[in-house]
């Protein structure tokens, strides 16, 4: 859990990182820098560190992942879904704002995920999970209120940031699934950051990138690559494997309250009494999936070939 709310704090930073960024920067470009960088770094340690500890853990049990091609095929579809969320993302945030853009991206997320779990494991979601995430839905859409998410919120941003958390909900519970399969978390990340990369070179070609030449735009590239792809995935990853799809999307939950505070501190926004309650609100509803997780175990495993 700790490993989960440390990602989704570091994914917080994104629209801020963004702002602060060069003028001339667009989604599809910024999307490809992040995926290059973040997709490179996090291939080359998760792979590394995913290898060892699956050539370890096979040592000790004798049983190898299973999967086969379809194992594959939910790698490279976390690959993917990671490049559309790029900038499917940035364009929610470039035209309606980061607060707004990111708690409809991010709102969004933790249902489609459950539904999708629900749907993929024939497992209903808990009573906890149910009322954790609906107080945390009512949080959201305060915070959109106040953000000005209900007069004159523009339609492609929404329908960006829409896709944007259906693609994070599917990388939720393939991974999930992967996990209990038997894969590494570690070569989990590193593969689906593999597959980033090269979505990201093949982005370059359509995007306008003479912005990453500036102080501001490099630094923004790196910050927005290293530590909220490479870092923040492979800590989400990893703390997947304790936690169920649905729940662990919930918990990203946390990623509005950051955006938020960080849109204060070093954007001058300024919080209206509303946005104020509806962060207590998304507060209080990470705290009751926090306090009733502690309470399970971790789920059961479900094999790829279910």
């Amino acid at each position: 859990m700790i490993a989960v709310l440390v990602a989704a704090v570091l994914f917080g930073t994104t629209g801020t990182a963004q702002a602060l960024g060069p003028e001339s920067t667009t989604p599809l470009g910024v999307g490809a820098a992040r995926l290059i960088v973040g997709g490179a770094a996090l291939a080359a340690v998760g792979l590394l560190l995913g290898s060892r500890r699956q050539r370890a853990g096979v040592a000790r049990s004798g049983i190898r992942p299973g999967g086969g091609l379809r194992a594959f095929a939910l790698m490279a579809a976390t690959g993917v879904c990671l490049a559309l969320y790029q900038p499917l993302f940035f364009l929610g945030t470039a035209r309606n704002g980061v607060a707004v853009g990111t708690v409809i991206a991010l709102g969004s997320a933790p249902v489609l995920a459950g539904l999708l779990e629900w749907a993929l494991t024939r497992r209903r979601p808990t009573p906890s999970w149910i009322a954790a995430t609906a107080l945390a839905t009512a949080g959201v859409a305060l915070l959109a209120v106040a953000g000005g998410g209900s007069a004159g919120a523009d339609g492609l941003g929404v329908l960006g940031s829409l896709g944007a958390g259906a693609s994070f909900a599917v990388i939720a519970n393939a991974q999930r699934r992967l996990i209990s399969g038997g894969w590494d978390a570690f070569t989990v990340s590193g593969a689906m950051g593999a597959g980033a990369a090269v979505c990201g070179v093949a982005m370059v070609p359509f995007a306008d990138m003479t912005w990453i030449t500036e102080p501001r735009g490099w630094t923004m590239a790196l910050w927005l690559g290293l530590a909220t792809v490479a870092l923040a995935y492979g800590l989400f990853t990893w703390g997947l494997g304790g936690l169920s799809a649905a729940t662990a999307a919930t918990l990203t939950l946390a990623e509005p309250l950051t955006a938020s505070l960080l849109g204060v501190i070093l954007l001058g926004e300024r919080l209206a009494p509303l946005a104020l309650l509806g962060l207590a609100v998304l507060t209080a509803a990470l705290v009751l999936l926090a306090a009733a997780s502690r309470s399970r175990r971790n789920p059961a495993p479900t094999p790829l070939e279910a």
